[in-house]
Parts: C-alpha cells; structure tokens; sequence
C-alpha cells in the first residue's frame, strides 16, 4: 500500500476534506491523513518546518503568505471552496432580521454576546465592526472562539447569544438556529485553497489528489457542506 499522504487543515474544511478523501480513495487514490486545527496553528506548524506535512489546506492568502515564505511549492497552489458566513442563535431564540446591512447592525447592538471565530471571517466581522463605528460599544460582549472551537458550539451552550460563522462549520449542530448568510452588501466570503508543502517526497501525488479536489466530480460534495466550489 501507499504511504498516506499527511495533510493539515484549518476546522473549516474538515468535514468536506473528509467527504473528498473518501471519494478519492474510493476511486484508487493514496490514502490521506489530514489533521485539522485552529487556521493560525496550522500556518505556524508549516512555516516552523518541524512536521513533515505533504499538504496543506487553508485560507487562500494563508497559502500565499506559506507560498511567499518558500514553505509551499511555488505554482502549487489551487483553490478549492468558496465558504459564506451565516448567522445563527440558539435553538429556542427568536430570530433576529438579517436582511439588510442596517438590520444585522441592529441585531448585533441588540445581542447580549456575540461570537465569532479567530479566522478570516472573524477578521472581517472585526473590520465591520470598526466601520460601523460600533467596536468600542460592543467589545465588553464580543466572545471570541479559542482556535478550533467551533462558534456553533458556544452558540448550542448558551455562551454566545448570536453568533458569525462560515456555514458549513455551523449545519451540522444541534441546538442553534441557522438564521441566514449575511446580506450581499457585507457578505463575507472565503476562498479556501491547498498546496504541496516544501520538502513533501509526494508531491506528485498531492497534484493529483487536488487535481481530483478541484474538478466537476468533487462539487457535490462541496455543496452538501455548505460550500460552493472555487
């Protein structure tokens, strides 16, 4: 049998690598281990060198900054998902009106805590916040998710009151409400991307393997994860 390809990947991706490894190597490709973390831990783990991945999978400027630094092949690069943030409450919260830029503002001046992620759409909504002016106001209720803890889950526990995520981190838990994507006036989009890491004896068969990720036979499984392809 082939070695396995080791990989790592921010928790955003995990359940659809997961859906696309089986396919792959339902149809003969090499088995792959792919661990998945908190994004910044994942870029610092490649960039430091000490592990020895063959692939990496995360944020597409994450892939560029690991490019930059000589820590993924150049030209390696290919863009996988586009992953949208939603909105959601706990189970049994009324749901609050997200239809607008100017309603989802007055929701979150209206939430008693709010959550959001240490990834990139953590960073935007943190953008947005300051934008609207509204930071210093609602910085005493902001809770942010320690690096891979789902928001969902703080939303599910009764920690956070609304709560900011890519979607296809939140379909899967019980005990929220999935309210909505944010309107298209503040939508809040994420490329996802993989590149072979620098060193990786396999490199040959990552390009395969994300050749296989990135074509037609691979968008179904996106979708059901909430994600469209890239």
């Amino acid at each position: 049998m082939s070695a396995a390809l080791k990989g790592i990947s921010s928790m955003a991706t995990r359940q659809v690598l997961a859906d696309l490894v089986a396919a792959w190597q339902e149809q003969g490709g090499e088995p792959v281990q792919i661990e998945s973390v908190g994004g910044v831990d994942a870029a610092q783990r490649v960039q430091s060198g000490e592990e020895a991945f063959d692939v990496v999978f995360l944020a597409s400027n994450a892939i560029d900054k690991l490019q930059a630094a000589g820590r993924v092949v150049a030209g390696s690069k290919v863009d996988l998902v586009l992953s949208g943030t939603a909105v959601a409450v706990p189970a049994a919260a009324e749901q609050p009106d997200i239809g607008s830029e100017e309603a989802v503002r007055a929701a979150v001046l209206a939430a008693p805590s709010i959550g959001y992620s240490t990834g990139p759409s953590g960073v935007a909504l943190q953008k947005l916040f300051e934008r609207w002016g509204i930071a210093d106001e609602i910085k005493s209720r902001i809770v942010q998710a320690r690096p891979g803890v789902p928001v969902g889950s703080m939303i599910a526990s009764g920690e956070v009151a609304l709560g900011f995520q890519q979607l296809s981190e939140l379909i899967h838990l019980e005990g929220i409400r999935i309210v909505g994507g944010l309107p298209a006036a503040i939508a809040i989009d994420t490329v996802f991307s993989a590149g072979v890491v620098t060193g990786s004896a396999h490199a040959d068969a990552v390009q395969r393997l994300l050749a296989f990720m990135a074509s037609p036979e691979a968008e179904a499984a996106k979708r059901r994860q909430g994600m469209e392809p890239a």
